[in-house]
C-alpha cells in the first residue's frame, strides 16, 4: 500500500479505487479517481471543509487520520511530501488526499544553550515584572502585519480558520496559515568567549508539556490542570470525558458574583490549545472571543511585551515558539543573570473568556476580568531553571532596597 500510494503519477480508476476503498467514486462526487478531492463551485464551502459524523475537517486531515493517524488533530501537525502537485498547502482547487503524501510535523531538537560553569549558590533572584497590574496595549486579530523581530524570518498573519468553527467572510480573506520559523542555532547568534568553561544546557520534554490555573477576578478557583496531551480543550462545560479536556464549569466558588456567573455561560466550547513541533497554538472555539497575553507572540510582532491579542471565533493564533525562545534565551545567556531570570515571564501566558483588558477596556488588568487563564509552559521553564542553576548567583544582589 505503502508503495503505491507514494508515487505522485495518476492513478488509473481501478487502482485508485482500490487503495482508497472507492468502489463507487461517484457516490460522493467531490472525489475523483485519482486520490483527489476537487472543489467544485456548487459544492465547496467556504474554508474547504467535510462534514463527517457531524464533525467538519479538511479533506486531507480526514484521509490521513483514518488511514494512518486515528490521533491526528489538526492540519498543523501534516506537511506534504515535496513532490506531491496537490498538497494542501498549494491552496489549489484540487487537494490530495492521499495520506502517504503526508508525514506528521516532527518537533525540532533545540541545540543545547552553552553557559559558563558556575559553582555559586543561588539564594535570591532579581523583582520580575509579570505585567499584572500594568495597563496592556490592545491589538485585533487578524491584524496583517509582519514581524519586526531581526532572527525571525518573515512569516503571514498569525492565523488560520479553524478546523471545527465558522468564520466571516472578511476572516476568511484576511487569515492564511501561520508560517513555521526558519532552523534557528540559538548558539551561533552570540558571540562566546571560548576561553571560559562552558557548559552545555540541554533542553528535554517534560511529562505535562503545560500546566493551566484558572481565576475568577484576583481569585484563583479549583486544581491546576496538567495538560499530557497535545491537543486539549479549556471550556465551560461540566462533563470532562477524557485528560484532553479542562471543564471550567465543574468549579464551584463561593464568592462567585453574578458577572463572573453570566461570563461563565459564554464560555461555551472554550479555546483548543495545541502543541505542535515545538509550537503553542490557540484556537477560539467559543461563539465569544478570547484575549491572550503572550510576550512571545508579542516579541515576534513587535508588539510590547504586555499587549493583550483579541482572538475573534474560528480563528488560531500561534502563542509560543520553542525555537524562538531558545534563541532568545542563547542571547540573554552572554547578557547575565538578570536578562536570562527576565526570560522566565516569557513562558507565562494569561488568556481571558468573553471580556477583555487593556487601556481600550473599561478592565484594565487581567486580575478584572471575570474568567481567566494562566499557562505555565513547563519546558522552557525547566530549561530556564537548569540555566540559571549553571550560570549562579546575579551579579546584583537583591535586598529590601532594591
Amino acid at each position: 500500500l505503502c508503495d503505491s500510494a507514494c508515487s505522485t503519477k495518476a492513478k488509473d480508476a481501478s487502482t485508485c479505487s482500490e487503495i482508497w476503498g472507492l468502489s463507487t467514486p461517484n457516490t460522493i462526487d467531490q472525489w475523483d479517481t485519482t486520490g483527489l478531492y476537487s472543489f467544485s463551485e456548487q459544492t465547496r464551502s467556504l474554508d474547504g471543509r467535510l462534514q463527517v459524523s457531524h464533525r467538519k475537517g479538511l479533506p486531507h486531515v480526514i484521509y490521513c487520520r483514518l488511514w494512518r493517524w486515528p490521533d491526528l488533530h489538526s492540519h498543523h501537525e501534516l506537511k506534504a511530501i515535496e513532490n506531491c502537485e496537490y498538497a494542501f498547502n498549494l491552496k489549489k482547487d484540487e487537494v490530495c488526499v492521499n495520506p502517504y503524501h503526508y508525514q506528521r510535523v516532527e518537533t525540532p531538537v533545540l541545540p543545547p544553550v552553552l553557559v559558563p560553569r558556575h559553582t555559586e549558590i543561588l539564594t535570591e533572584l532579581p523583582p520580575l515584572d509579570d505585567y499584572t497590574h500594568s495597563i496592556p496595549e490592545n491589538t485585533n486579530f487578524p491584524a496583517g502585519i509582519e514581524p519586526q523581530s531581526n532572527y525571525i524570518p518573515e512569516t503571514p498573519p498569525p492565523g488560520y480558520i479553524s478546523e471545527d468553527g465558522e468564520t466571516s467572510d472578511q476572516q476568511l480573506n484576511q487569515s492564511m496559515d501561520t508560517g513555521s520559523p526558519a532552523e534557528l542555532s540559538p548558539t551561533t547568534l552570540s558571540p562566546v568567549n571560548h576561553s571560559l568553561d562552558l557548559q552545555p544546557v540541554t533542553y528535554s520534554e517534560p511529562a505535562f508539556w503545560c500546566s493551566i490555573a484558572y481565576y475568577e477576578l484576583n481569585q484563583r478557583v479549583g486544581e491546576t490542570f496538567h495538560a499530557s496531551q497535545p491537543s486539549l480543550t479549556v471550556d465551560g462545560f461540566t462533563d470532562p470525558s477524557n485528560s484532553e479536556r479542562f471543564c471550567l464549569g465543574l468549579l464551584s466558588n463561593v464568592n462567585r458574583n453574578a458577572t463572573v456567573e453570566m461570563t461563565r455561560r459564554h464560555i461555551g466550547r472554550g479555546v483548543r490549545l495545541y502543541y505542535i513541533g515545538g509550537e503553542v497554538f490557540a484556537e477560539c472555539l467559543s461563539d465569544s472571543a478570547i484575549f491572550v497575553q503572550s510576550p512571545n507572540c508579542n516579541q515576534r510582532y513587535g508588539w510590547h511585551p504586555a499587549t493583550v491579542c483579541k482572538i475573534p471565533p474560528g480563528c488560531n493564533l500561534k502563542i509560543f515558539n520553542n525555537q524562538e525562545f531558545a534563541a532568545l534565551l542563547a542571547q540573554s545567556v552572554n547578557q547575565g543573570f538578570e536578562a536570562v531570570y527576565q526570560l522566565t515571564r516569557m513562558c507565562t501566558i494569561r488568556m481571558s473568556f468573553v471580556k477583555g483588558w487593556g487601556a481600550e477596556y473599561r478592565r484594565q488588568t487581567v486580575t478584572s476580568t471575570p474568567c481567566w487563564i494562566e499557562l505555565h509552559l513547563n519546558g522552557p521553564l525547566q530549561w530556564l531553571d537548569k540555566v540559571l542553576t549553571q550560570m549562579g548567583s546575579p551579579s546584583v544582589r537583591c535586598s529590601s532596597m532594591s
